[in-house]
């Protein structure tokens, strides 16, 4: 029995096996199979599983007459490059916009169209650079973000929509945004005038803080790696890697058949963070925005003590971090959050409706030697749910409603790796008005560590 003698339901069936080159083969035989390859139904399987479209569309997101003619659309749109690399591409940035649009519309609002060949043929000629052909694809599908009115306003609420997100403690305050091609183009050209580099420096800025030159992220072109300046920056151009060096190939190379550089794995790290809730928003009244700081084990530690339960993460600050100085190598920020959870502050049996910080220790070890111990009265850093800064000291009190207070400060570390463990001191009830004995509350231990991906 042949394949032209198969019911309609089992040549689907057998159809729906194969992959779109091969179903286009087979219908290259006769015309049963040529139908049979034509389907609707069987179009939008290859188009959900090779581009996870729902609808027919284009590149551009214009609606197609069918699947299939969406599909090929797509093909000769990306005749050039590897159909393996366009379809992970593809799904890089269904994960980061489907977060967006699920959590955070309004930063998701300010992602561009992709740019065309012309646009990016532009922005190389312009700047004498060759794009790695996987950030290439990235940019066809998105030109980054729409920054003008970023830049150009000011307005803090503006200044918070950046894709990558960032951190604040006392007066620093970054948060990162992807540039599009005509940004790159100027913030690359503002980086080789001031900083002296040759006009034929493979690097070129591809994304920046909304201070500006506060932090600035380097794509060298010829190595395919992603940098981000240090303190040093300015001086002599010094920078980190951002992603391992050995999971980047050659730019002519491939990895488990698949071509990658540093942008395409750092955007993949960046989405695959968002979706599994180690990182997500923070808000300082009606401003939102994308909070760098680990909100899971094991990059972020818990602990409950009395019913108060204390989370604490920390984060790389390689804008601040001077490699060439012995004491303060590595900058590291650390988020603190507290909250009495619902049950109250629970001592010795009796529930009591709040308790108040009076008292902090902190143990900061470089590898294992302890290079700093604080013991001293109330909190200092910024206050996250005020946005005010407590370089005074603050003295939290904590409700069983389920509000964290969170504060974030920084510390030198002498090597790459350390740690934070330490305790606060409360008191049930407040400090005017206390209802009990003071107790201590555990802050687990946190590492401090420079990560394989730096954001």
């Amino acid at each position: 029995m042949g394949l032209e003698d198969l019911g309609d339901l089992a040549l689907h069936l057998i159809m729906s096996k194969l992959d779109a080159k091969e179903a286009a083969i087979l219908s290259c035989v006769n015309k049963r199979l040529r139908v049979s390859a034509s389907e609707e139904r069987l179009w939008r399987k290859f188009c959900a599983d090779d581009l996870d479209l729902l609808a027919p569309e284009d590149p551009d997101g214009n609606t197609v007459p069918s699947f299939k003619a969406a599909y090929q659309i797509w093909r000769k749109v990306f005749i050039m490059s590897p159909w393996l690399l366009i379809r992970r591409v593809k799904r890089c940035w269904n994960t980061i916009k489907s977060w967006m649009a699920a959590n955070f519309p309004e930063a998701g609002g300010t992602l561009r169209k992709g740019a065309s060949e012309a646009e990016i043929k532009e922005m190389e000629d312009t700047l004498g650079v060759k794009l790695p052909l996987p950030t290439k694809v990235l940019y066809r599908f998105c030109d980054g973000q729409d920054i003008t009115s970023v830049f150009s306003s000011g307005s803090e609420r503006g200044s918070s929509l950046g894709l990558i997100g960032g951190y604040s403690f006392y007066d620093h305050v970054v948060n990162v945004y992807l540039l599009p091609l005509s940004q790159v183009i100027a913030e690359t050209k503002e980086f080789v005038r001031h900083l002296g580099f040759s006009n034929r420096s493979k690097y070129i800025v591809v994304a920046a803080s909304s201070t500006y030159g506060e932090k600035l992220f380097f794509l060298n072109c010829s190595n395919a790696q992603l940098y981000v300046g240090t303190k040093n920056l300015s001086i002599d151009g010094e920078m980190i890697a951002c992603v391992p060096s050995t999971l980047i190939n050659s730019v002519h190379n491939f990895h488990g058949n698949q071509q990658q550089d540093a942008m395409l794995l750092w955007l993949e790290e960046h989405g695959r963070r968002l979706h599994s809730g180690i990182i997500g928003l923070r808000g300082e009244g009606d401003v939102r925005s994308i909070n760098l700081f680990p909100e899971s084990p094991p990059l972020c530690s818990t602990a409950a003590t009395n019913g108060v339960q204390t989370r604490a993460s920390s984060l790389l600050i390689p804008e601040l971090c001077d490699p060439q100085k012995e004491s303060e190598k590595y900058w590291f920020s650390y988020s603190i959050r507290m909250r009495l959870l619902p049950e109250g502050c629970i001592i010795n049996g009796t529930s009591f409706g709040s308790c108040q910080l009076y008292w902090r220790r902190w143990i900061i070890r470089a590898n294992d030697t302890v290079i700093s111990d604080v013991n001293d009265e109330a909190v200092i850093g910024k206050d996250l749910v005020t946005g005010k800064m407590i370089g005074c000291g603050k003295y939290p009190l904590l409700y069983p409603d389920g509000k964290e207070f969170v504060y974030e400060s920084c510390t030198p570390l002498t090597s790459s790796s350390g740690s934070i463990e330490g305790a606060f001191t409360f008191v049930p009830g407040r400090l005017t008005e206390p209802k009990g004995m003071p107790f201590d509350v555990k802050v687990a231990r946190f590492l401090l560590k420079v990560p394989d991906y730096v954001f």
